[in-house]
């Protein structure tokens, strides 16, 4: 079903980028809007993941250096069918996790001092698992595509409001300017719902799959409260455009964050952890 929904959503997304370059330029527009996606989606592809380990100062180890970690990540990566990793560290006191790379032989996993310190043993089994749940689902090229195609769709949302402004657009004489500025205002906020919807989507998915992989689905799930509560006193200096990509919400939770989140509620996914531990495990 979760893959069914982000095929869809992908899809929707898709559409939404054609339908507004159709509106600015026709078919050349549309053909634009493609190509521009293209290019975006190929940077996205390839750099991503050097990108945001960047943002956060992460810092790759090595066995001599965090033995325990590297031995986890490595026996969870042969539980998972994966290639081992590479391992990174994110200097700050926030727990929290994320993992990144184009593909399973080019994945990594970069979790925060904080996080070391919070969870057990199973705890962080957990929290490895689900990592390395959205490495063996390809959530992180998903995500990649979705964050880049949405971006292009408020590019072109932006270029259709002075299209509006200046002339109303390829149709000037039926009145476009008034559907390029209502397209403007409309596209930019569908796109960011769809892109929420799938990352939420992933992030139920991350859980079932990083729960079968360590088989302690209700370690995954005290985790989950652990790393929520502490992030709620503690939020991370995060870049909101990369928060989706942490198992839980970096970002402060207040005012509006919390109602256009890219993560599911944290007592939905504990209540369906605690459903799989009884069903399956």
């Amino acid at each position: 079903m979760n893959i069914l929904k982000t095929a869809f959503l992908l899809t929707l997304l898709t559409l939404l980028l054609v339908f507004i370059g159709n509106l600015i330029g026709g078919q050349q527009g549309m053909l634009i809007a493609l190509i521009f996606a293209g290019v975006m989606n190929f940077i996205s592809y390839w750099f991503s993941d050097k990108i945001v380990l960047g943002i956060y100062k992460a810092k790759k180890v090595t066995e001599a250096e965090a033995p325990e970690l590297m031995g986890l990540v490595r026996r969870t990566a042969q539980k998972a069918g994966l290639p081992m990793p590479k391992v990174y560290i994110i200097p700050t006191d926030t727990p929290n996790a994320f993992a990144t790379g184009r593909n399973p032989s080019h994945s990594a996993v970069a979790v925060t001092e904080g996080i070391l310190r919070i969870l057990d043993q199973d705890e962080l089994e957990g929290v490895i698992s689900h990592e390395l749940g959205h490495v063996k689902n390809r959530d992180i090229l998903i995500s990649s595509v979705v964050a880049t195609v949405a971006g292009a769709i408020s590019m072109l949302a932006h270029m259709a409001q002075w299209a509006a402004i200046f002339g109303g657009g390829r149709d000037r004489d039926r009145g476009n300017g008034l559907g390029l500025l209502l397209m403007a205002i409309v596209a930019p906020l569908a796109a960011m719902l769809i892109q929420m919807a799938i990352s939420r989507s992933r992030e139920f998915q991350a859980d079932e799959t990083g729960a079968k992989v360590s088989r302690k689905p209700l370690a995954l799930a005290n985790a989950l409260k652990k790393l929520h509560s502490t992030n709620l006193k503690l939020p991370m200096n995060a870049n909101p455009s990369t928060a989706h990509m942490f198992i839980v919400n970096p970002l402060s939770g207040k005012g509006l964050v919390t109602l256009f989140s890219t993560h599911p509620p944290v007592g939905e996914r504990i209540k369906r952890l605690e459903e799989l531990s009884r069903h399956t495990m």
